[in-house]
């Protein structure tokens, strides 16, 4: 018996991994259904690129077919075009990468003119990450959005400077997350997704993300990066040129598959509505995204390791399904939550 979110209701006589869950049906040959629903979009499979890590689609497909994975996952995209940060803007930390790029883009215009069309013409199915300083900013790119081709849904990243608010992030105080996520699901198309990207630099990222939930997210997205930073010894300086950036890449699993377990028990413990979670944070592994699925997420992105491996998010997929079967799974909503059983 499942609790209407994936995962599996509270039963005490429910076993353990000795023995395939419950109310597993394997597909005739030993297959998989691995299609996930985010909000009305329902993917193929829960793997997708984490924003700013596989451009806008054009990158990867040497390597493999951008309609293979669940989604493609835009860089953020703002109103205007950008040039970013100054150099150096990238470092390498142990266990991960630290990031200062400043939201360099070609603005909203050249993508939705150009880059879109790419997509959608090999079967790509686009998730477009937006932000901006103001949220008119964010509505603006919403509307723009409006028709555009392949875009099954719109992650707000809430994770930058409010400009209204002497620079506090929108996604560090729930009234301002709530606003933002509030005015682009009322812009934005009723039959497309909203998707709230949350920060791990709070103090309660529960109460952050129910904020996001009551505004009308259709789901969440977890976790953006965490603010690091790195002092060259030698010059003894800051290595980057912005002094701070996000740390991503495998250290930082561990706080990400923590932040997805404690936003999923709040929505099984009715602390706040069930949507569905997009897990992400050093995933490298097919292993390391059923860790995600495990506690709650129902789909995941995949980025830092794209890096050193470009076909890592295909690569991926095939060792989630491989390992789902090995434990029983007949889909991938049977494991949704299972470790909070």
């Amino acid at each position: 018996m499942t609790d209407g979110y994936g995962g599996f209701a509270d039963n005490d006589d429910a076993g353990g991994f000795d023995e395939p869950p419950p109310s597993t049906i394997m597909l005739p040959g030993g297959g998989i259904d691995l299609a996930t629903r985010l909000g009305s979009t329902l993917l193929p499979n829960p793997v997708t690129t984490a924003s700013g890590c596989a451009g806008y689609g054009k990158e990867l497909a040497k390597f493999f077919e951008p309609a293979a994975i669940g989604a493609v996952v835009t860089k953020t995209i703002m109103p205007y075009p950008r040039s970013g940060r100054a150099t150096p803007r990238m470092a390498e930390t142990p266990s991960g990468m630290l990031n200062s790029i400043g939201l360099q883009g070609p603005g909203i215009d050249a993508f939705v003119e150009r880059d879109l069309p790419w997509l959608a013409a090999r079967g790509g199915r686009t998730i477009v990450s937006i932000a901006g300083g103001h949220v008119d900013d964010f509505v603006a790119l919403t509307e723009r959005l409006k028709g555009a081709p392949g875009v099954v849904g719109i992650e707000a990243n809430i994770s930058c400077p409010n400009v209204a608010n002497r620079g506090q992030v929108f996604a560090c105080n729930p009234a301002t997350s709530y606003d933002v996520i509030r005015a682009v699901r009322d812009a934005a198309d009723p039959l497309v997704p909203v998707l709230a990207k949350l920060s791990p630099d709070v103090t309660s990222i529960v109460d952050i993300a129910r904020a996001c939930v009551e505004a009308g997210a259709d789901g969440l997205s977890m976790i953006n990066t965490l603010l690091g930073m790195v002092i060259d010894t030698d010059t003894m300086k800051p290595v980057l040129a912005g002094v701070t950036g996000g740390l991503s890449g495998p250290a930082v699993r561990p706080v990400a598959v923590r932040c997805v377990h404690q936003v999923h028990a709040a929505m099984r413990d009715g602390q706040m509505a069930q949507v569905p979670i997009v897990g992400m944070g050093g995933i490298r592994t097919g292993l390391d995204a059923l860790e995600f699925i495990l506690a709650g997420a129902a789909a995941v992105s995949v980025g830092t390791v794209i890096f050193n491996d470009p076909s890592a998010p295909v690569r991926i997929l095939d060792e989630l399904r491989a390992a789902l079967i090995a434990r029983g799974f007949g889909s991938l909503e049977a494991a949704i939550g299972y470790a909070h059983r």
